[in-house]
């Protein structure tokens, strides 16, 4: 296993790269997961990083987690001055993929094989590479595909609007430009998309309006629904759950419809 740390733009970047070796393949380059937790743009969770990063490297996959900048406050709405972040976690995170291609030797990588995947705001951040990449560089930051984690999507009515304020702060400006399903286009990328119905923090509406949009687009995607679980599953299994929460078994197999979904988009792991 290959463990760095690297900072990219202030974000620090961790690495959990699989080693090559002579009795397999020494020239082997794997796909790659870059991971960004949620945590309404306030912090960045534990619970959606080591631990699907591990996940992913048991099915073949090289993984980084990005712990990207974060608001130093929660949003009020009693508060009649705050500036939010953006775009700081949106450059970071494109600067990551072009440190992932830059050293993809190094990396045991495929530079054609990245994929961004995020839950709740960190889908919301990683949404915003994979629909439109061209604001935040060239085409070496553009993502291979995402994979999207009950994400928050929309600034409309369905808004998730703690994380939304979070990052761009009470510039209503911005509202329009960070609402992602008004950003598809048909340079936006291939997606794999789960939430449950019952989430009540991000509703799952955020992740239908991205489908439909992708569709309207001809964009190759998932969505899965599953019926029943709160917010913020992570891999649903009881080792990322606080001891007062029970794990869910509904949603435990998002990992391996990701996995199914991202081979016939790249074809194979490696």
């Amino acid at each position: 296993m290959i463990c760095r740390e690297v900072e990219i733009l202030g974000a620090k970047a961790r690495t959990y790269v699989l080693s090559n070796y002579e009795a397999i393949d020494l020239n082997r380059r794997r796909a790659m997961v870059i991971i960004c937790p949620g945590g309404a743009y306030k912090h960045c969770s534990e619970r959606e990083a080591e631990a699907v990063a591990i996940r992913f490297n048991s099915f073949g996959y090289n993984a980084l987690v990005l712990y990207y900048k974060t608001s130093e406050q929660y949003w009020d709405p009693s508060m009649t001055e705050f500036s939010g972040i953006w775009p700081k976690p949106q450059m970071q995170l494109a600067q990551t993929i072009r440190w992932v291609r830059e050293n993809a030797d190094e990396l045991n990588t495929d530079p054609d094989k990245i994929a961004v995947m995020g839950f709740s705001a960190g889908g919301h951040l990683a949404a915003c590479l994979g629909v439109m990449w061209q604001k935040f560089g060239d085409q070496e930051i553009r993502p291979n595909a995402m994979v999207l984690c009950y994400p928050v999507i929309s600034s409309g009515p369905k808004a998730h609007m703690r994380s939304i304020r979070d990052l761009i702060g009470l510039d209503d400006s911005l509202l329009d430009e960070v609402s992602l399903e008004k950003q598809v286009s048909e340079h936006s990328v291939p997606a794999f998309i789960w939430t449950t119905r019952t989430d009540q923090s991000v509703p799952y509406e955020n992740s239908t309006m991205l489908r439909d949009a992708l569709d309207r687009c001809g964009i190759q995607n998932e969505l899965v629904v599953y019926e029943s679980g709160p917010h913020g599953l992570s891999l649903g299994s009881k080792e990322v759950m606080p001891p007062t929460r029970e794990e869910n078994f509904e949603v435990q197999d998002w990992p391996q419809r990701a996995d199914a979904f991202l081979v016939k988009v790249f074809g194979s792991r490696f």
